[in-house]
């Protein structure tokens, strides 16, 4: 690890571990971020497929085996609980929602996810649901209620997130929301041109009212399937020259359990559309954290901006947005 990974809040907005809540396997490899330098990463308990119930069972699976381990983890809340995990050398822990079936038709639920400790939320998942479009179909907007839901996230601290989301849904979520808005795992279009990744006017729009890019370390979407860490800091830099480096951060989207993404893929296959690397889908570890960073320290990167990058961009969209 290098000196700089070392000393810095390195904040990863998003991260996959198996979706079985009588499943504790996986767990202990929370480790390997904080092995790899990381002090918060966002642990996602569920997506558009799942229902209130599964996304409940998951927040209670994950907290109680967290909580268990109050020496290793900070179940994260606050901003402070993130300089808290920092100083303590524990990994900071929260949680996001990729898709707000999870809410079905109670604009509630988003309160009780954030009691429960989700701290962002996407809109929807690849294909439209009750608030709003997908990118992976024809996008009609936000809807009525998406505005509501938007409303409901910024009264009670949850920020919004346009990963996944339609073009147009996207714009319309920025334009209303009171808040920031974030892609909390997405990459720029102009470098792959994949309808999950970002166009530039998106990205200038979400970063004109303050939002921040998590560049993520899918191969699909980084390009042809590639997943060297050269390639994570190419998007990164990017982004930093088209909307300010204050403006791009992390959020690499590992899957730990690569048995259960392909299944759900071969179930699914209108989620991502025809894609060959499908198949065999590769993903940035963790702990390629530092060699990512001496990419763009090599690029000409001064460490006082990288320091943005590798968390405190998204440290300040949290104290503007949490409670």
């Amino acid at each position: 690890m290098n000196e700089l990974v070392r000393r810095s809040i390195v904040w990863d907005n998003h991260g996959c571990l198996p979706l079985r809540p009588d499943d504790e396997r996986f767990l202990p490899q929370l480790e390997r971020y904080r092995n790899s330098g990381v002090t918060v990463v966002g642990i996602n308990v569920g997506f558009d497929v799942g229902t209130i119930e599964t996304h409940v069972r998951m927040l209670a699976h994950f907290r109680r085996w967290l909580k268990a381990r109050p020496d290793d983890y900070v179940l994260v809340e606050s901003v402070d609980d993130v300089r808290r995990a920092k100083e303590s050398g524990r990994l900071g822990v929260f949680f996001d929602i990729e898709g707000a079936k999870a809410i079905d038709d109670q604009i509630s639920l988003i309160g009780l996810y954030y009691d429960l400790g989700v701290r962002w939320m996407l809109m929807a998942y690849n294909l439209p649901n009750r608030v709003g479009g997908g990118c992976m179909e024809e996008d009609g907007g936000l809807t009525e209620f998406g505005a509501l839901a938007l409303d409901e996230m910024a009264r009670v601290g949850m920020i919004t997130c346009c990963s996944h989301t339609g073009e147009r849904t996207a714009l319309e979520v920025i334009e209303h929301s009171k808040n920031p808005v974030i892609f909390s795992h997405s990459n720029p279009r102009a470098l792959w041109d994949h309808p999950r990744n970002v166009r530039d006017h998106v990205i200038l729009a979400c970063t004109a009212k303050g939002g921040v890019v998590g560049i993520n370390g899918v191969g699909i979407f980084l390009g042809d399937n590639d997943d060297r860490s050269e390639t994570v800091a190419r998007h990164i830099d990017y982004v930093a020259k088209l909307a300010g480096i204050d403006h791009v951060a992390l959020g690499l989207d590992y899957v730990f359990d690569m048995e259960e993404l392909l299944a759900y893929l071969r179930g699914h296959p209108q989620t991502f559309g025809d894609d060959s690397a499908l198949a065999s889908p590769r993903f940035v570890v963790p702990e390629q954290l530092p060699e990512i960073v001496d990419c763009l320290v090599a690029m000409g990167y001064a460490e006082a901006d990288l320091e943005r990058v590798l968390g405190l961009n998204v440290l300040r969209v949290a104290a503007a947005v949490w409670r």
